[in-house]
């Protein structure tokens, strides 16, 4: 379970925290310490917010854009949007000034002094979101990774920093696990990210697997398709078995957090391969069972591999 850990008056803002429990991996579980969860949970305001700028996504009634100052409605102004996010973003690591404008950037100040984070991972997540307005499809696997050292791998970072265990091979393994929950999503959000006019599977292994762009707009996954999902789902899988070490490499609570990161990436792919990897009917999505035991799971080899 996640909580909201601060009171916020502004609806939008509360409505974006709440998108939390969504997610394919507990954000700032019960279990943690105080301190982290509102840390956690005011990271996770950033990257949730970024992304729905990105992704138009925001709540209804243009809230967020008066935050920022934007007068902004359709799509054509997410670039203005994230411009304006951006400068909000700088105001919070400033010394001088009046702060952040938007109550989420203003609840993450204090996460940021206390826990001494720098600017790159958070301007990682604005760049990534400004790509998505003018990259739709990606040629190779390798393109698509670098797009994950955007869009994903800066959140592991932040939560290593915020935990005070951030170490080089920590942050190799931990990028290897946003990279597949990254990935995951992808596969699990096809059909809704072709409405956007995105794809996020490589063209080349399209072209392997004889996949076509009109395949993907079918209300149901053929042969070539779900071969092509499977193919991505395993590397994946693989990703993710690098994150068996980096779970095994702290203790206590912080162990159990990052086993459920890894778990809940096994449990959506396990929902993708039970789907037939047929993703196009809707996204696959693990039940609370199948992602206890994956979790379990995740613990048990972490324990066995120290």
């Amino acid at each position: 379970m996640t909580r909201t850990p601060k009171a916020y008056t502004d609806a939008a803002a509360t409505g974006t925290l709440g998108k939390a429990a969504d997610e394919n991996f507990p954000v700032a579980p019960f279990f943690l310490p105080q301190a982290w969860r509102d840390d956690l949970m005011a990271v996770y305001g950033f990257a949730r917010l970024v992304d729905d700028i990105g992704d138009g996504d925001l709540a209804p009634g243009g809230a967020d854009a008066r935050h920022l100052g934007v007068e902004a409605g359709g799509e054509e102004d997410r670039l203005a949007l994230l411009d304006a996010f951006e400068a909000d973003l700088h105001r919070v690591f400033a010394t001088t000034g009046d702060g952040p404008r938007h109550p989420l950037l203003r609840a993450l100040r204090p996460t940021v002094r206390r826990c001494a984070l720098t600017p790159d991972p958070f301007l990682g997540l604005v760049e990534a979101n400004r790509q998505d307005q003018k990259v739709r499809r990606y040629a190779t696997y390798e393109e698509l990774l670098a797009y994950c050292e955007l869009s994903a791998n800066p959140v592991g970072r932040l939560v290593l920093q915020i935990t005070g265990t951030a170490s080089p091979e920590r942050v190799r393994r931990s990028d290897a696990v946003c990279t597949a929950l990254q990935i995951v999503e992808h596969l699990q959000d096809v059909a809704e990210d072709l409405a956007r006019d995105r794809i996020y599977l490589p063209a080349e292994d399209m072209a392997r697997f004889h996949v076509g762009e009109d395949d993907l707009a079918l209300p149901s996954a053929g042969a070539s398709l779900r071969a092509l999902i499977a193919f991505e789902a395993q590397r994946a899988h693989e990703l993710l078995d690098e994150g068996t070490a980096l779970v095994g490499s702290v203790h206590g609570r912080l162990r159990l957090l990052l086993a459920g990161f890894v778990g809940g990436g096994r449990a959506a792919l396990g929902a993708v391969s039970a789907a037939g990897f047929d993703v196009l009917p809707g996204p696959p999505k693990p039940t609370a069972p199948r992602l206890l035991r994956d979790v379990g799971a995740v613990l048990r080899r972490a324990h066995r591999e120290r």
